[in-house]
């Protein structure tokens, strides 16, 4: 379950912190690397930082350790060991996650995905990503997948915009309009 609220506020609060020293970007990279590592089941990193039944102060190595693994400067070193010190280390995903977020926010970077029926070559996938950042006037991260259920076309969305072409969606609105004839 994700603790969405509170890693907000912890991500808030280091945003800003970062956008006042220019490092928003380094910030959100530590805090994805260490997040990363407790999706690894073999490293057991959520765990050695979260289980209270490891002491604090071996908690608080474990962290310091892994600061220092990623190069984090003092300030990113006291944000982690804030988290293990409230107890809030398990929350860090969530935090890297929002604090991403906002990071691409602030850079007007949009993600969004594009659905084919066949895979599509890098020159289309180029086209489509720069007519839908003509559309949201923002950069746009794609990522696309293979349906061969929509029978041919695309759907595209970013955000709340969902552009849809496939030739399932066309057909179905056929049918309707055939429905409402009779």
């Amino acid at each position: 379950m994700r603790n969405t609220i509170l890693a907000r506020r912890y991500a808030k609060a280091l945003f800003s912190l970062g956008k006042e020293q220019g490092k928003i970007d380094n910030y959100s990279e530590i805090l994805n690397a260490i997040a990363s590592l407790y999706d690894d089941s073999a490293a057991n990193v959520g765990d050695a930082l979260t289980n209270p039944l490891y002491p604090l102060d071996a908690r608080q190595k474990v962290m310091a350790k892994i600061a220092e693994s990623v190069k984090a400067d003092t300030l990113m070193t006291g944000f982690l060991n804030l988290l293990v010190d409230k107890k809030r280390a398990g929350i860090l995903p969530d935090i890297a996650y929002e604090m991403q977020v906002m990071v691409d926010k602030d850079q007007n970077i949009s993600h969004g995905s594009v659905v084919s029926a066949v895979e599509l070559d890098a020159s289309l996938q180029n086209k489509i990503q720069d007519t839908l950042e003509k559309i949201t006037g923002n950069k746009v991260i794609l990522k696309t997948e293979v349906d061969p259920s929509i029978i041919g076309g695309i759907i595209a969305k970013v955000g709340d915009l969902v552009l849809d072409g496939s030739i399932r969606t066309q057909l179905n609105g056929l049918k309707e309009s055939i429905k409402g004839r009779e």
